[in-house]
């Protein structure tokens, strides 16, 4: 596909994490880009500001003339999320009407086949090391565009806009997309059981992620203990890239590295929890492959503020911390006690849970029991739905009943903040992948209010 002869644009479900940042790109490169997308959003309500139109309604008769023009669709290129449903009444007008219409993980391989492509797999860390790789490359001064699934502290976005000579982007396993991707250098941070609705068992998954790997061209990096061969990262083990001698001090942790050919000392990264010391060590060993020298790659962590909903502090006082995180599997949410137990050993703990997916729930079922049971006091939501209709027998309720704690309920949306400032706890952590964030504003108020 040549892009250059494409003059509009068109998303449906253009409020994505992934699809705006590709709409931002778009716009930024001369194209006239609108699209559609179900709710309006803080995301949805920045890309307007940017003069990008926007509706919200599955109706052809919204979309401008130019977009929907069959004259013009030579020049017209439409992309959509998996997310959206078969019977959607836009998508179905632009494939009738012979549009060219691409997934965004096929527009993402077009985007970054010509390249240099930095390519972040893994079930969990894509989104963290992603985006601390895209600012190390910044502060490296090089020319690279970084398509992130999250919004950057630094730049306040979901891209890092720069040249088309270099790419830096999340390989997302979902739907089999990063087999779209053609990387140079690449790293697999996990391969844990996900997406068990797509893959069917965990092999089938580990398959992918093994085709995947056939993909790379130049560098493979991969966690240490992983079933696929590559430099490997890791902490405190005989890895390629090994952090060692971890301590916390001020707020930061900080370690040593030892790669293939040096050890350095002393990097300091200013983002909680030792998960994100293995992101920040993916990231540093792409760098590193990518010829960037540890002391610049060191300077870079310095400066790096985290992601929006990645452990976020909403509040951070002596008597009251509140947290927001966008962990939504079992091992999203282990790690994220165990930050919050290694920062705050002594302080009772409330954990806030809204359930992503009901396939989800159900596969993991007895592991979100018992990651949750590890919270002093549980707030449960209903399952967020997303692009899923309701499975028979599996609810929040049901998920409750599993979970061992004493100290336990379930909450409307409705009635959550009145649930949560029932609490005596001084630490409260509100995680979920679905709509759980746009309450996390509000929780804020309340607490501040009340405290």
């Amino acid at each position: 596909m040549n892009l250059n002869s494409i003059h509009n644009v068109y998303f449906i479900g253009i409020g994505g994490i992934g699809m705006s940042a590709i709409a931002i790109y778009f716009k930024s490169n001369g194209k006239n880009v609108a699209g559609y997308d179900k709710t309006p959003t803080e995301i949805t309500n920045t890309l307007q500001k940017m003069g990008i139109k926007i509706h919200f309604e599955d109706t052809v008769n919204l979309i401008d003339e130019t977009f929907k023009d069959t004259k013009n669709a030579e020049s017209t290129l439409v992309i959509y999320t998996p997310a959206v449903p078969k019977n959607h009444t836009e998508l179905n007008y632009f494939i009738e009407n012979k549009f060219t219409v691409l997934k965004r993980s096929e527009i993402l391989g077009e985007i970054t086949k010509n390249t240099n492509c930095l390519a972040v797999a893994g079930t969990h860390g894509k989104t963290t090391t992603s985006t601390i790789l895209g600012h190390i490359l910044k502060e490296a001064d090089v020319n690279a565009t970084s398509f992130l699934g999250g919004i950057s502290e630094n730049y306040n976005s979901n891209i890092i806009l720069g040249g088309n000579e270099v790419s830096v982007v999340e390989a997302d396993e979902f739907d089999r997309s990063f087999l779209k991707l053609s990387p140079n250098i690449a790293c697999i941070t996990s391969m844990d059981a996900d997406h068990l609705d797509i893959y069917g068992a965990q092999s089938e998954l580990e398959k992918s992620f093994q085709e995947f790997a056939g993909k790379v061209s130049d560098t493979l990096i991969v966690r240490k203990g992983l079933p696929i061969k590559g430099q490997t990262f890791g902490i405190e083990e005989d890895a390629d890239y090994n952090a060692f001698k971890i301590r916390i001090e001020n707020g930061a942790y900080i370690f040593n590295v030892k790669t293939p050919t040096e050890t350095f000392e002393n990097i300091k990264i200013y983002i909680p929890g030792k998960h994100n010391v293995l992101n920040a060590v993916a990231a540093l060993a792409m760098a590193n492959s990518f010829g960037i020298s540890l002391q610049v790659i060191a300077k870079a962590l310095l400066t790096f503020k985290g992601i929006k909903r990645r452990f976020s502090y909403k509040i951070n006082t002596d008597n009251l911390v509140l947290i927001d995180d966008y962990a939504h599997h079992p091992t999203e949410i282990n790690a994220v006690i165990d930050s919050v137990k290694e920062m705050y050993p002594e302080q009772k703990v409330l954990g806030v849970f809204q359930p992503h997916l009901y396939s989800r729930t159900r596969d993991f079922v007895k592991d979100f029991a018992q990651s949750l049971a590890r919270f002093d006091e549980l707030i449960l939501l209903d399952i967020y739905p997303a692009r899923e209709l309701p499975l028979q027998g599996v609810n929040s309720k049901w998920l409750l009943e599993k979970i061992s704690s004493k100290n336990k309920q379930l909450s409307s949306k409705e009635n959550l903040i009145e649930n949560i400032l029932k609490s005596n706890a001084q630490i409260i952590v509100v995680i979920g992948a679905g709509d759980i964030g746009e309450q996390v504003e509000n929780i804020k108020k309340s607490l501040t209010v009340e405290n």
